[in-house]
């Protein structure tokens, strides 16, 4: 039995994967499970190109341009590439779906490598009832930058059961 209130450990996380798709796109589930989460892997790396706007209601609320960086394969043979990325802010998509039962949420921290180097995720908490692919914002702070390979596990969700009532995710980024 689960307590609510409690982080969900790597066999309740399995079980929900298996039994309720609790995350799918996943590279290798073994090496993604963690004992206590779950790593999601850089799917898609973009930087941005004009500002945005936000507003008490989201009635104004402005999403900035960004622009899709291209990972370069060192040799034609690499099934995947390399992002070179200079210090800044870039946004992150995912390459898996997370969709959260109403009677949990998520939150993410970077992988513990990344603080070694010198950068850092921001992110917000994942909702109960959130679908979607996860994106999140990487600010490298080392002034000699970061390679990042395509697909590197970068930020770690734990997944949580809520007590009492409550309300599900509704938000424009449901399903996206």
């Amino acid at each position: 039995m689960i307590t609510q209130g409690c982080a969900l450990n790597s066999k309740e996380l399995l079980r929900l994967i298996k039994a309720k798709n609790l995350i799918s796109g996943y590279i290798h589930l073994d090496t993604q499970l963690t004992p206590n989460g779950f790593d999601l892997t850089a799917g898609s790396i973009f930087s941005f190109s004009s500002s945005g706007a936000l507003d008490f209601s989201n009635k104004e609320r402005v999403l900035p341009r960004e622009k899709e960086l291209i990972a370069k394969k060192n040799r034609g043979s690499d099934t995947a590439g390399w992002w070179s990325l200079k210090k800044g802010a870039y946004k992150v998509r995912t390459n898996e779906t997370v969709c959260l039962p109403p009677d949990c949420i998520a939150i993410a921290f970077p992988r513990s490598s990344l603080l070694r180097m010198g950068v850092f995720c921001h992110n917000g908490v994942w909702d109960a009832g959130f679908c979607g692919r996860s994106e999140f914002l990487l600010v490298v702070e080392n002034p000699a930058g970061l390679k990042l390979k395509q697909n590197a596990r970068v930020v770690q969700l734990v997944f949580m059961r809520l007590s009492g009532a409550h309300k599900t995710y509704k938000g424009i980024y449901q399903n996206l």
